[in-house]
């Protein structure tokens, strides 16, 4: 089951969120809470309450375990931007861009859980399944044999 939390007009640039969001993806969720809580980025603390919020939201209305969730999408979106003008030289001016964004986080159960220790038996269990097959011996098209290089100059033709 999916879970959601939004974050709406965060003061905050997309592109400078956006950083931390990329890191949080597909991360369990205390995983996801120490990456952000050890980042001193800006955006980490909006992203931070945005992320305890989708927990509260997972435990509070779809009764689910905080141990069995994981980050499906973490996503910022440009929200309005505010204009405003600052005085430059000689009575002219120019414009400053106030970014804001959306902060939308998902959360579910489905998805399962890798840690590294359930990544690293899967690779041992591959690497004995491959070991453990027998080698085509009638000389098959997926093996390569290679041609000896030759070497030397060649003659020039008259």
């Amino acid at each position: 089951m999916e879970v959601r939390a939004t974050y709406k007009y965060a003061k905050i640039s997309p592109f400078k969120a956006r950083e931390i969001t990329r890191e949080i993806q597909g991360l369990p969720v205390s995983a996801a809470l120490d990456v952000v809580a050890y980042s001193p980025k800006k955006a980490a603390a909006l992203i931070n309450k945005t992320l305890k919020s989708a927990v509260a939201n997972a435990e509070n209305n779809a009764n689910l375990k905080v141990d069995g969730l994981v980050v499906k999408e973490a996503i910022v979106g440009e929200g309005p931007t505010m204009k405003r003008m600052m005085a430059r030289a000689r009575g002219s001016g120019s414009r400053i861009l106030k970014r804001s964004s959306h902060i939308r986080i998902v959360l579910t159960d489905e998805i399962k859980i890798e840690t590294r220790e359930t990544r690293k038996a899967a690779q041992k269990a591959a690497a004995r399944k491959k070991a453990g097959e027998p080698k085509a011996q009638d000389g098959s098209a997926h093996e390569k044999t290679e041609k000896p290089a030759k070497h030397g100059k060649k003659k020039a033709k008259k």
